[in-house]
């Protein structure tokens, strides 16, 4: 049987482009490695990374934009959860590596 999370489009916070460890952090992760049928189809380098405050709220609205179904990440905190939930955008805590994750 097929498994329906492979026709989702799934975001994972990562701080490398190459498919390597889950990011511990959503909001400051520097890359979002974007994939759809369990293939990768983009790399997005995060431009709220780094600087003040409200960097959930920006990469929700960036991944809602993107059409992501999933965003799996290490932590998220409670701004970038309420953000997710608004954009009615599931979302996963997760650790280690990202093809395992997939």
């Amino acid at each position: 049987m097929d498994n329906p999370n492979f026709k989702m489009k799934i975001a994972l916070a990562s701080d490398t482009k190459k498919p390597s460890k889950i990011s511990l952090r959503a909001g400051r992760a520097k890359y979002y490695l974007i994939y759809k049928n369990k293939k990768l189809i983009e790399i997005w380098k995060n431009p709220f990374s780094i600087g003040g405050g409200g960097a959930g709220w920006s990469v929700a609205k960036v991944l809602s934009d993107k059409n992501i179904d999933l965003v799996i990440a290490g932590r998220f905190g409670p701004n970038m959860e309420f953000a997710l939930k608004q954009q009615g955008i599931k979302f996963k805590e997760a650790e280690g590596d990202i093809e395992t994750a997939l």
